[in-house]
């Protein structure tokens, strides 16, 4: 039950990043496109780009959603998964010591 709260969070993480690789590299564009690109369904797609948007990554338009800020974005995401990268190796030499 402890893992699974881990992989829901990295599945939304990476749904997150799709979905502002795809502003990025196709915007503006609309929900129903990134719908249709990623097989995402619509209501989940908002709430990445709700999140996106809070975080100050995605601007919305009339047209739809253009990314911003991403590659300081990605300067600061890397670093930050390397860091819990090694967290996780370090738990699991913990473990070993079981």
């Amino acid at each position: 039950m402890l893992i699974e709260r881990v992989e829901e969070e990295i599945d939304l993480l990476k749904r997150h990043i799709d979905i502002l690789k795809i502003a990025k590299e196709k915007g503006p564009i609309g929900m129903g496109k990134i719908s249709e690109l990623t097989g995402i369904p619509k209501h989940k797609i908002r709430y990445s780009l709700r999140i996106l948007e809070k975080e100050d990554l995605i601007k919305p338009t009339n047209e739809g959603a253009v990314a911003k800020n991403v590659e300081k974005f990605w300067e600061n995401f890397s670093d930050k998964v390397k860091f819990e990268i090694e967290k996780m190796k370090e738990m699991d030499n913990t473990l070993d010591s079981f």
